[in-house]
C-alpha cells in the first residue's frame, strides 16, 4: 500500500536513528561479547497471534538502515491478515547486525499490528455507510508515525496528523477565549495573516453550541460526548453546511449506531491508545 505523505525518508531516518540511540548506546554488549563478527546467519518473523500485519515495509528499513548488506525477503505485506505459524519474512546477513536489531524491530511490528488489527476491526463495522473512522492526537510521543502509520493500514483514516495541519478549537480554547464565535472569527483571521489555508474544527457539548459554530462558519464541528439522539439532532441541524465528527466516549459497539446518524466521521483514541500487542518472534532459522 501507499504510504501516508508524512511517513517521509527523513522522518523514518531520524526515528530509527533516535531508538537504535536509546538502546544501543556504546554497544550491544551482550552480542558483541557471544558472537563472531563475521559471522552470518539467517532468522524468520514468525506470527504467532491472527492479525492484521503492519510493520514489515518499517522492520526493512531498519534492517538497511543499521546494515545496509542484510537482505530481507518478505513473504506477506502490510495490510495482509496473517495467521498463527505465518511467516512474514526471512532476513539474513551478520548475525551481530540481526540481533541487535531484533527487539527494536518487534516491538514495532507488535504495536503496529495490534493497532492495524483494532482500526480494522472497527472499521469493518462502518461497511455500508458513509461514516469515516478517525484516529487522534491520543499517541506515543515519537513514535506517533508508527502508530498512525498502522491505522492506514489496518483501513482507517488520519485525523490531522498534529497541531500545524489543521485548527482544532477544543473546550478549552473556547472557555480560555470566551466564546466560539470569536475563536473561530480570530482563527480565520490568523489563517489569512499566515497564509495558510487551514480548515478549521470546533468542539461542541451541546446543540446550542452547534449553533454557535455553525454560524460562526466552522469548516468541521465535533460532536463531543454526545449521546446518540442528541448527536442524530445535531447532524440535521447541520445537514450540508459543513462536515461533522463524532467523537468522545466511543466504544466498538456504539459505532452502527452512531453511523446511521448521518455524521461524516467518528474519531477514536482508542484505536492507538488501547489496542493490544500482537505475539510476533523473530526466530533464527537453523
Amino acid at each position: 500500500m501507499k504510504k501516508p505523505i508524512y511517513v517521509t525518508k527523513d522522518a523514518l531516518k531520524t526515528f530509527i536513528k533516535n531508538a537504535l540511540e536509546e538502546d544501543i548506546q556504546d554497544g550491544d554488549h551482550s552480542t558483541l561479547a557471544t558472537i563472531p563478527k563475521d559471522l552470518e546467519q539467517k532468522a524468520k518473523l514468525l506470527v504467532k497471534e491472527d492479525c492484521i500485519l503492519a510493520g514489515v515495509e518499517l522492520a526493512e528499513i531498519i534492517f538497511k538502515q543499521f546494515d545496509k548488506n542484510l537482505k530481507v525477503e518478505r513473504l506477506l505485506k502490510d495490510g495482509d491478515k496473517a495467521t498463527v505459524g505465518d511467516i512474514a519474512f526471512y532476513v539474513s546477513g551478520s548475525a551481530r547486525s540481526i540481533l541487535s536489531t531484533e527487539r527494536f524491530v518487534l516491538n514495532c511490528m507488535q504495536r503496529m499490528s495490534g493497532i492495524a488489527t483494532l482500526t480494522h476491526d472497527w472499521d469493518s463495522r462502518l461497511l455500508g455507510t458513509k461514516t469515516k473512522l478517525l484516529d487522534t492526537r491520543k499517541t506515543t510521543p515519537n513514535f506517533r508515525i508508527c502508530e498512525k502509520w498502522a491505522v492506514a493500514i489496518g483501513g482507517g483514516t488520519n485525523h490531522r496528523y498534529g497541531l500545524y495541519d489543521m485548527i482544532m478549537l477544543k473546550d478549552n480554547h473556547i472557555d480560555y477565549n470566551g466564546s466560539i464565535t470569536n475563536a473561530v472569527k480570530m482563527a480565520k483571521a490568523y489563517t489569512e495573516k499566515i497564509k495558510k489555508p487551514l480548515k478549521i474544527e470546533v468542539e461542541t457539548r451541546n446543540l446550542e453550541e452547534v449553533e454557535e459554530a455553525l454560524k460562526a462558519g466552522a469548516d468541521r464541528i465535533m460532536l463531543d460526548n454526545m449521546d446518540v439522539s442528541m448527536m442524530a439532532e445535531a447532524v440535521k441541524i447541520i445537514g450540508k453546511k459543513c462536515e461533522t465528527e463524532a467523537s468522545g466516549g466511543i466504544t466498538r459497539d456504539m459505532l452502527k449506531e452512531i453511523a446511521k446518524t448521518g455524521v461524516d466521521f467518528i474519531s477514536a483514541g482508542a484505536l492507538t491508545h488501547s489496542a493490544d500487542n500482537i505475539d510476533l518472534s523473530l526466530k533464527a532459522v537453523k
